[in-house]
């Protein structure tokens, strides 16, 4: 069998097809991009956050224990 009998032609249609969302709707692979990386700096930031009010609960935790062991 020769390769010259294959046709290519399907496969290169189908690979200039844009992606489709789960809704078979065209997506827009640059803004779902932004859109993830905007997320995952939501994240970052809220973790950042949680953190930032952990300290500081640590913090009032270890005056009140201070207290505490002084009697005040």
């Amino acid at each position: 069998m020769n390769n010259d009998d294959v046709n290519d032609d399907e496969s290169e249609t189908t690979s200039n097809v844009p992606p489709a969302d789960t809704a078979g709707k065209p997506d827009d692979v640059v803004e779902s991009e932004l859109e993830d990386r905007d997320s995952d700096a939501e994240s970052l930031d809220e973790a950042q956050n949680q953190e930032q009010e952990a300290e500081e609960l640590r913090r009032k935790i270890a005056e009140i224990e201070r207290k505490v062991a002084d009697g005040n």
